[in-house]
């Protein structure tokens, strides 16, 4: 099993910057998908971004150029780096992680933008 602890949400104007943590209990070193995904009120959930174990990303297009995914190996850790955060950016944001065939999710951080 894993673990998932997500950090850093919170409220912010538009334009302005949140990063975003994910701890896992176990090593994710060679765990090839692990991601963020946001849900908003009224909308299913969505992929923001993703990053494989060889370091290839991808994004929304709706995040691109503003959202940098990384991960931190040795600290068990996958970052959300937001930038030039929109109010359409609102959402409850959620780290994912699959392991030996399984989904895990985090409890989730609320990432919340003002106009």
């Amino acid at each position: 099993q894993v673990q998932l602890v997500e950090s850093g949400g919170g409220l912010v104007q538009a334009g302005g910057s949140l990063r975003l943590s994910c701890a896992a209990s176990r090593s994710i070193f060679g765990i090839d998908a692990v991601g963020w995904f946001r849900q908003a009120p009224g909308n299913q959930r969505e992929l923001v971004a993703y990053i494989t174990s060889d370091i290839h990303t991808n994004y929304a297009d709706s995040v691109k150029g503003r959202f940098t995914i990384s991960r931190d190996n040795a600290k068990n850790t996958l970052y959300l780096q937001m930038n030039n955060l929109k109010p359409e950016d609102t959402a409850v944001y959620s780290c994912h992680v699959r392991f030996s065939g399984y989904d895990y999710w985090g409890q989730g951080t609320q990432v919340t933008v003002s106009s």
